[in-house]
């Protein structure tokens, strides 16, 4: 089984997220399916340590929330560097010899609110305006594959298809039609 990332992984990470011979039990649409499978299996004394739930044809979803202005970037640099001026400025005047001074601490969340602005500034000079909007992103999965290894497979699918024997009945027949679609691309 290949990496799952482009990113170097840790050996023990490596270990644990990969099988030796890995078989599918089922596809599943969503993760809640997927885990419901997997908990029902567990439920049923089945070794799960055994197991593997894939995330598979994934896609990155991005929902722009909004415009990007300089206003938007100052005032965000701004409170940004006014919180970080507040938490530096009330930490040096707990440990002040001389007592703690509020007008230190306004000072010091004065002077990180502009330089949060000018830093902001200087990061949004730089796009050149080739990103003017703000989003969130996400990466998810369209099917969930739950992978088991192979000694426990067929104990596997017996469990599943008890558990839901119309979902197993159409998971076999999908099983027979790759098999025989890479029987025929092998020929």
């Amino acid at each position: 089984m290949g990496d799952m990332t482009s990113q170097p992984m840790r050996p023990g990470l490596r270990a644990a997220l990969s099988l030796q011979y890995p078989m599918s039990l089922g596809l599943y649409d969503s993760y809640e399916e997927a885990q419901k499978a997997v908990d029902y299996l567990s439920d049923n004394e089945f070794p799960v340590q055994d197991l593997l739930i894939v995330g598979t044809d994934l896609k990155q979803l991005e929902r722009v929330t909004g415009r990007l202005t300089r206003g938007r970037v100052f005032g965000a640099g701004a409170l940004s560097g006014a919180w970080l001026g507040l938490f530096v400025g009330t930490i040096f005047a707990l440990f002040d010899p001389s007592g703690f001074n509020i007008l230190n601490v306004v000072s010091t969340v004065a002077f990180g609110a502009l330089f949060g602005m000018v830093w902001a500034a200087v990061g949004y000079r730089l796009t050149r305006g080739e990103r003017d909007f703000t989003s969130v992103s996400q990466v998810v999965a369209a099917k969930y594959e739950v992978l088991c290894e192979h000694k426990h497979v067929q104990r596997g699918r017996e469990l599943l298809t008890e558990m839901d024997p119309m979902r197993a009945a159409m998971q076999e027949v999908r099983r027979a039609q790759e098999a025989e679609r890479a029987r025929t691309d092998g020929a």
